[in-house]
């Protein structure tokens, strides 16, 4: 059976340059960003190696405004962007949309997502690498997906962790510091 083609796009946020990949179907792939448009393109050709770049379709088009706004600061949200996670397991895709229903500014945990969708304390691992392989960060939200405690787990995007904390500080949630919060950001 032939995939059907996809189309990928690079652009300037004020927090990077990201990519965004979609099909007939919809958005299948979302690079966090990265300094330099070169390095997110690779980035996104490394998991659609086939893929073409092209002009955005209108939905596409709405879905890059969307992550500008949210990299300038403002509240977003991401949850009527049409996604297309063919190949994704079947409980991956149940996290994948309890995810995409926690909005701007809050968070929750695995285990907390995990007992959500009815699963045992166990599952939390499998949220957790749910969220380690989410084909389109930031529009299924797993920065917003801690470890226990509130601590600020994993995060497979470029930066890493200090990209999950950057992402949630735009939200204006400070996690994994119980420091007074007068403290100066330093910006």
């Amino acid at each position: 059976m032939a995939h059907p083609t996809h189309h990928y796009h690079v652009f300037a946020t004020e927090g990077g340059y990201c990519a965004i990949a979609w099909n007939d179907v919809g958005v299948t792939r979302f690079q966090l960003p990265t300094k330099s448009a070169d390095s997110t393109e690779r980035l996104m050709l490394r998991r659609l190696p086939d893929a073409e770049r092209g002009d955005p379709t209108a939905e596409v088009a709405e879905a890059i405004a969307a992550v500008k706004r949210y990299f300038a600061g403002e509240e977003t949200d991401f949850s009527a962007i049409t996604l297309d996670l063919d190949g994704q397991d079947d409980f991956f895709k149940q996290i994948y949309a309890a995810a995409r229903r926690i909005g701007w500014g809050h968070t929750t945990t695995y285990g907390a997502l995990a007992k959500e969708l009815g699963a045992g304390p166990e599952a939390a691992r499998d949220v957790g690498q749910a969220m380690a392989k989410n084909p389109v960060a930031l529009i299924i939200p797993c920065h917003r997906v801690l470890a226990a405690g509130g601590k600020i787990g994993g995060f497979s995007a470029p930066g890493g962790s200090v990209s999950k904390a950057r992402m949630l500080v735009l939200e204006g949630v400070h996690v994994g510091s119980q420091e007074p919060v007068q403290q100066s950001l330093g910006f």
